[in-house]
């Protein structure tokens, strides 16, 4: 097997990129997009903002801005483009077979490969993850649109703030987000992809239920698992199937847990602690009563983050402190999908904890908010200028609205709007550069308060799962090594971003079935203390089973001459075969050579032409004017070395 970290990913909105090569199929575990390189953009300008007409002015502003403090100005200014994985564009999308989708962020790249010629691979992803993934696209395609809407049509497929000479004279920040570190990420920029494009992606993807089976080829056996992370993110089980036998051969698992879900949800539990969990429930508590302060002081919260598990709870958690406290304000939920996200939700116990799951046998709806949206506690809308909202909107209120990136969608309107009163409130999450992303709404009066939840497993939880799992092998990540102790027990392969790693078989040898035409002609020759033979044939592959057939020609083995030989040619011996056929030489040096078992040294031929043969430890090299006697010195070698 082989593994290749295309990108590490950085944190929850951008999940790492890994390609594996397993029993000769290539793996694409997820497909993200880095949307916070979206900062470099400077959101739509409002009507009396407009923006630069000329090309060359823009060039002469930054030139002039480069020693001066870093502002909105410096951003730039026109229709964004999407970060793809820096490196995912290397590789020949025809050559691969299978993508695994582990979470809706991990899917947002999906259009670029989808609509690539010759692509043609299998795309497994959960049903709950498919759903919310694909309403995240549309939401992005929509929210994008405004761009497309105030800048028209690109005059050219490569847009101006793309060349050199406008990249060079970015502010630092900006140049390190939009070249990445080593200046390698500029060929990761692309326009995004369109409405059909996410449909014809969603037409490609094969859905599965949660531990549901999936069979590719007939030999590998594929198996999501809930991570825990989010509604519908998943842990992914790779493993060869035997034919006719029930045996699994785990070539690679995310998290290898038994087949048994209920073992799967214990195992998943004795790892999770409950101060844990009462810290990411603290953290919601805390974030609502920071809202509560702000609505009481007449100000107004506006949330952009986009976790649907913590929009959720927030709903629940704000919803009940509202009401037990005198503070009477509207809730708004402002998204082009923000009605069939929030409806999907109650339909997906599978993916929940099971007081969650309980609630459903009682005859209860999975969560508060679909209660609420009909007691009209919370308002749904799909866009800040909805004819329905402006006739209901009241200040001061709560708002949860995309995008977290605060370049595009409805909190770039609310945002203005309420940037410059002391008393409203922005709830970011951690990870967002403040700074940059608040350049375009300073002066800033507004309260800012940032966030961190759960991103995936803790560094201290990754011994206790080893312990538990007990893996023959472990990958990890080269630059977190340091910070962490694992057990000798455990083989260890350090991985770095692209860098492709050959990780050695659980299984000790491979079976071949021969067909019984081949079986007959085995000439066996003795290698190294090793008993070898030469075949030619078709390799097949089918449930695990590796067969050898005979091919449509089978080539006449006497006429085919050696594909690989070993040791070095005698001298004398190459003489005397050269003298059969005519060609005629003498030895014009020996030399003693360590690597080599006979004598090495130079043959140089005189008749019927000159050529010179250099007989080495490692290798023989014939120099000769004359292709023909070139050709009948190679024929003299192949006789006098053993070969197959």
């Amino acid at each position: 097997m082989k593994f290749t970290c295309l990108c590490k990913g950085g944190g929850f909105h951008f999940p790492a990129c890994h390609m594996l090569n397993v029993s000769g199929f290539r793996i694409l575990l997820d497909c993200p997009l880095d949307l916070s390189s979206l900062a470099i953009f400077a959101p739509v300008p409002v009507a009396h903002e407009g923006h630069e007409s000329s090309d060359t002015d823009s060039v002469i502003r930054k030139k002039q801005k480069m020693e001066k403090t870093f502002d909105a100005n410096d951003l730039v200014h026109a229709e964004p483009w999407y970060k793809t994985v820096k490196s995912l564009h290397l590789w020949d999308a025809s050559f691969i077979d299978v993508v695994l989708i582990s979470s809706p962020m991990g899917m947002l790249g999906l259009p670029y490969l989808t609509r690539t010629k010759d692509f043609s691979a299998k795309i497994y992803v959960t049903e709950a993850t498919a759903r919310i993934g694909q309403l995240l696209m549309e939401d992005l395609v929509s929210m994008h649109m405004e761009f497309r809407q105030f800048y028209g049509p690109e005059d050219s497929c490569f847009p101006q703030w793309l060349r050199w000479e406008e990249l060079e004279v970015l502010q630092s920040e900006m140049k390190k987000i939009a070249l990445g570190k080593d200046c390698e990420e500029l060929g990761a920029w692309m326009p995004l992809y369109s409405a059909d494009d996410v449909k014809d992606c969603m037409r490609k993807v094969q859905t599965l239920k949660y531990a549901e089976e999936a069979c590719y080829n007939g030999n590998l056996i594929i198996k999501a698992f809930s991570s825990g992370l989010e509604i519908g993110t998943c842990n992914w089980t790779i493993n060869e199937k035997m034919e006719n036998d029930n045996t699994y051969f785990d070539t690679v698992a995310s998290l290898n847990f038994s087949d048994d879900v209920n073992n799967l949800e214990e195992m998943a539990a004795s790892l999770l602690k409950d101060d844990e969990s009462m810290e990411e429930m603290e953290k919601l508590a805390f974030i609502c009563t920071c809202a509560l302060d702000s609505v009481r002081g007449g100000g107004s919260v506006l949330i952009p983050i986009d976790r649907l598990g913590i929009i959720l709870g927030l709903l629940e958690h704000m919803s009940v402190l509202l009401e037990s406290s005198s503070v009477k304000v509207p809730i708004y939920v402002i998204s082009s999908v923000a009605e069939e996200l929030l409806a999907f939700t109650n339909i997906i116990p599978e993916w929940l904890c099971k007081q969650r799951q309980q609630k459903l046998f009682s005859g209860e709806p999975l969560f508060e908010h679909a209660k609420l949206i009909k007691e009209r506690n919370i308002h749904v809308f799909p866009a800040v200028h909805s004819p329905e909202l402006l006739t209901n909107w009241q200040e001061p209120c709560i708002i949860f609205s995309p995008h977290w990136s605060l370049r595009l969608g409805p909190v770039v309107h609310l945002l203005r709007h309420w940037c410059s009163d002391p008393n409203s409130l922005l709830v970011l999450e951690s990870g967002v550069d403040a700074d940059i992303a608040l350049l375009p709404f300073k002066p800033m009066a507004m309260n800012v308060l940032q966030c961190s939840f759960l991103s995936g497993m803790r560094l201290q939880k990754v011994q206790p799962l080893l312990k538990t799992l007990q893996p023959k092998l472990v990958l990890f990540p080269k630059d977190l090594r340091c910070k962490i102790q694992i057990s000798e027990a455990n083989m260890l392969v350090l991985y770095s971003e692209n860098e492709t790693l050959r990780i050695p078989s659980s299984k000790n040898s491979t079976e071949i079935e021969i067909a019984t035409d081949l079986a007959s002609k085995f000439h066996w020759k003795t290698f190294k203390q090793e008993t070898i033979t030469r075949l030619e044939g078709e390799l097949f592959m089918d449930y695990g089973k590796h067969r050898l057939l005979s091919g449509s020609h089978p080539a006449d083995s006497k006429q085919q001459r050696p594909l690989v030989h070993w040791g070095s040619p005698d001298l004398n011996g190459l003489l005397t075969e050269l003298s059969k056929m005519g060609i005629n030489g003498a030895i014009k040096q020996v030399r003693d050579d360590a690597e080599s078992e006979s004598a090495a040294g130079i043959v140089e031929i005189h008749e019927p032409k000159k050529a010179l043969i250099d007989v080495g430890g490692t290798g023989t090299v014939i120099i000769s004017a004359d292709e023909n006697l070139a050709s009948h010195i190679v024929t003299a070698i192949d006789i006098v070395l053993d070969g197959i």
